[in-house]
């Protein structure tokens, strides 16, 4: 006769590597609570846990995951490559710059001024600078002359006080295309 099967999905309930020995150093809210329902499940029944972050989860190696990042891989039973690596593996072998559509639009801005806006962090979640600085330079290579950049500081996946910093260092990636930021918002 089969047995019912649950799938439970704690989300947010981290499990520190460091286990026991390490909760207190670490902060491990998940260790250093009284839990003793969630005690006596594993104890009574199979469990396993799962790697939510970086490659594992179709991000760049390092990158902390998220629910929807989660939620979308187990849903699909295998990686599925989030946007951001899909991106990162754009630019570095030629593809972003190379794109059709992308091609199209700097040839119409040839004799104008190109406006990009992104969010200026490497969080990562959302976005990540270095996107918007390979953009300029694809376009700066086809030959746009004005690139204006409008920049949204972040503050959520990156530091909320981290804007100036970002900002700088997205500037002066974004001057070797010649590409300026224009305003900030944010």
């Amino acid at each position: 006769m089969a047995k019912p099967v649950i799938l439970v999905i704690r989300d947010g309930w981290g499990i520190n590597p460091g286990g026991m020995a390490e909760r207190e150093r670490n902060g491990d809210a998940t260790l250093l609570a009284h839990t003793p329902f969630h005690d006596q499940l594993y104890r009574k029944y199979p469990c396993a846990t799962l790697s939510a972050s970086g490659e594992d989860v179709g991000l760049p190696a390092g990158q902390m995951g998220n629910s929807e990042v989660g939620h979308l891989n187990l849903g699909a039973g295998r990686i599925v490559y989030q946007d951001l690596t899909r991106i990162n593996k754009a630019i570095a072998e030629g593809d972003l710059a190379g794109n059709e559509v992308l091609q199209e639009a700097f040839a119409k801005a040839r004799r104008g001024r190109l406006h990009f806006i992104g969010l200026v962090s490497d969080g990562g979640v959302h976005s990540h600078y270095l996107h918007l600085v390979a953009l300029a330079a694809a376009a700066k290579d086809a030959g746009v002359e004005q690139i204006a950049v409008h920049a949204i500081t972040d503050g959520r996946d990156a530091s909320p006080t981290g804007g100036a910093d970002y900002l700088a260092t997205c500037a002066s990636e974004l001057a070797r295309s010649g590409a300026r930021i224009s305003t900030v918002v944010g």
